[in-house]
């Protein structure tokens, strides 16, 4: 039974964008595991508080993440 865990700021995704963000990872596994497990592969997304996330050593908030979606290509540690 396949599980997969997706972790993303509070507030970062509204409901239908998880809805369509589970439906989609199921999709993606499915050639991998074969469609008879559909109905067992479970999909998590948890929501982590902005700020209780890290890259590089420095606390990384939900303003950074709006910040690099503003900006392709820049890296979310500067």
């Amino acid at each position: 039974m396949p599980f997969i865990a997706i972790k993303v700021f509070e507030k970062e995704l509204s409901a239908a964008q998880t809805a369509s963000l589970i439906q989609d990872v199921t999709e993606a596994v499915l050639p991998f595991v074969g469609e008879g497990l559909r109905d067992s592969t479970w999909i998590v997304v948890e929501e982590v508080k902005s700020g209780a996330w890290g890259i590089g050593g420095k606390a990384f908030r939900l303003d950074d993440v709006r910040s690099v979606q503003a900006k392709p290509g820049q890296s979310p540690l500067k």
